[in-house]
């Protein structure tokens, strides 16, 4: 004879076995493991459950979801080309001093659009133009670039 304890068991065991995911009532497990910008073929395969198309080229990749569980589109990161603030993660698409062309840029914590700047190694003619705030001459004769700031007060020196 089995004693209650034992009933009870047999009776809840089909419950377990479900819970684990054997048995009769088995659920598909959730196999996402993708994360944030990784290629995706479908929802499942990301952990956000958000894969959305590329705007760069035919490719999808996982995106975040909003708090109200939509699927963002996916964005260009800063340094990319773009034509309007809607492209870019930082919404900040920015016109490039010396040319038409228009980058995604960064934000401010005031949420102020962070105007471009020329990269080190880049030729310029005047500190404002320089993502270092340093633009200077290596040599007598050589043009004038874009240069890290150094020493221990970051100050714009000469290498």
């Amino acid at each position: 004879m089995a004693g209650p304890g034992w009933t009870l068991l047999l009776l809840l065991l089909p419950l377990l076995g479900a819970m684990a995911g054997h048995g009769p009532h088995k659920k598909k497990l959730n196999v996402s493991h993708k994360g944030i910008g990784e290629p995706c073929g479908s929802h499942e395969e990301c952990q956000s459950n958000c894969c959305t198309i590329n705007s760069l080229d035919p490719h999808t990749l996982c995106t975040p979801k909003t708090i109200f569980l939509q699927c963002l589109p996916w964005r260009k990161p800063n340094g990319y080309r773009c034509s309007h603030d809607s492209e870019c993660q930082s919404s900040c698409c920015v016109r490039n001093n010396n040319s038409p062309q228009e980058l995604c840029t960064p934000q401010t914590v005031f949420l102020q659009c962070v105007p471009w700047r020329k990269p080190n190694g880049d030729f310029c003619s005047s500190h404002q133009e320089c993502n270092s705030q340093c633009c200077i001459q290596l040599r007598e004769h050589s043009p004038f670039r874009c240069l890290p700031r150094t020493g221990i007060l970051a100050q714009c020196l000469p290498l």
